[in-house]
Order: C-alpha cells, then structure tokens, then sequence
C-alpha cells in the first residue's frame, strides 16, 4: 500500500511540473531582442529599461524587462564573429525572440560618411571569410570544402531597415544617415589602403566585427533583424585616437535611434 502511495504520489508531481512547465511556455512572452558587443554600446538602453530581472548565461548578462513599451531582452555577446554568433544564439535559444536589433559602433568606410554618421546595414558580409594561398586572397571563393557560396551576402528584413533609417533621420537629420551594405571582419579596421579595398570590392559603407555572424545566425532561425551602426572612427590611421574620443558618443546614438524605432514598432 505505501508503495503504491509513493508511485501515485510521484506521477502527480511529474503530472504537476508537466502542466506547469507546458502552461509557462504557452504563456510565455515573446521579446524584442537587442544585442550589441560592448557595454557601452547598450548602457543607455539598459538605463531607459524596466528590468524585470537579469539572467546570466554562460557569463554574460541577459537584460529581461520592457522599454518603450516593448517586452525586450538586451545583452552584450562581446567582441568578434565568434562571441557575436555565441550570443545571438543564446539569445534565441533561450527566449521566445520575434525580432533582432543589432546597434553599437563601426568605422567610416563609403565616401562621405563622417565621425557620428549613422550606418543602416541593408546588407552584410563577412570580407575576411575566403581562400589565402600564394596567389593572394579569394574572397568566399565557392569551394565546397568551405561550406559557403561564393560571393554570400546576409540581407536585413527590408520593413526593420526602412523603419530604422527612417527613425534615424528623424533623430540626427537626413546628411548623417546612410542605408548599405556593412562589412564585418575580426579585425579592428585603422588602414586606409584595406578601408579603399572594402569601399572597391564590396561597395561598404562601414565596417565592424559582429553583424554578419549576427545576421548569420538570425537567418538560420528565420527571425528579421537590423544591424543600426554609428560611426566612431574612418578605419584609417587614425582611428584609435577618433574611437577613443567619440566612441561613447556614437554609440549613445545608435542607442536613440533603437528606442525611437521601438517606439514605432507594434506592441509586441
């Protein structure tokens, strides 16, 4: 009898944690996710936040809360393809996300484009993803070993971009707001020569580390994404003493620019 008492008594909490873990996740909230590489990048967006709590998931911070009236989790994945691709999957893995906004800071590359400009990614790439041989370097050059399509662009959701760039203008003005193509790279970019080759080859209009590894992996879970970027530096000579002196201020930006696009977006 007592052990038929502890079987029953078993099957109903196994029947109980069920039920309680089937209506959480039928309840469960869906969120904007907003991601960047550094912590300066999402400072003032952390700040304007109604957090209602903080996950840390594989030693990073997962800010969980509403701003402008948006359900969103922001995080910093950290700097480089590696940790960008690392966490944007944790951040889709771990919540219920409709959408990706990438912001933070980038170098000038397009002519024209100044310090505190602002970059609308409509597409990106990865320009140091290729062939290194003694004839010099492909480009993504097509072989099957590589596991990737020659000459392969991530394109953002046109509808996320059109609103970003729109918000963007109204925040800094129309002269410092440019849509195209972002170029990502593990590299910090202070080369006037490789900066004309971006501009040449790819037609860039920034370039920075993280976005294509973030657009990678939203496509690969078919969630829209932007990529919102302002410019610190012209990833020329001198872009460590501009990106020293300018980059809190860009990516405060950037920043603006996210919460008046969530301001415009549905409820979610």
């Amino acid at each position: 009898m007592k052990k038929i008492f502890i079987v029953v008594f078993l099957a109903i909490l196994t029947l109980s944690a069920f039920c309680l873990v089937a209506c959480e996740q039928k309840t469960d909230k869906e969120y904007i996710g907003i991601i960047s590489a550094m912590e300066n990048e999402i400072a003032a967006l952390v700040k304007e936040a109604k957090i209602d709590r903080i996950d840390e998931i594989s030693g990073e911070k997962y800010y969980v809360g509403t701003l402008k009236g948006q359900n969103v989790v922001i995080t910093k994945s950290g700097i480089g393809k590696v940790y960008a691709a690392s966490g944007s999957t944790i951040l889709l893995n771990s919540y219920r996300i409709s959408k990706v906004i990438f912001t933070g800071i980038a170098g000038g590359v397009a002519e024209g484009t100044n310090v505190l400009d602002e970059v609308i990614a409509t597409r990106l790439l990865e320009h140091d993803y290729g062939l290194l041989s003694n004839e010099g370097f492909v480009w993504r050059s097509g072989d099957p070993g590589f596991g990737n399509q020659a000459g392969e662009y991530y394109y953002c959701d046109e509808t996320l971009v059109n609103l970003a760039y729109a918000k963007a203008v109204e925040v800094l003005g129309a002269e410092h707001v440019f849509k195209g193509t972002v170029a990502t790279g593990d590299q910090f970019i202070a080369n006037e020569t490789y900066v004309s080759m971006l501009r040449q080859d790819y037609d860039a209009y920034a370039c920075e580390m993280e976005g294509a590894a973030v657009a990678k992996i939203c496509i690969a879970n078919d969630k829209p994404f932007v990529v919102i970027r302002a410019l610190s530096d012209k990833a020329d000579g001198k872009a460590h003493d501009s990106y020293a002196n300018f980059g809190d201020v860009a990516a405060d930006n950037s920043c603006r620019i996210v919460l008046a696009l969530l301001d415009a977006l549905p409820r979610t």
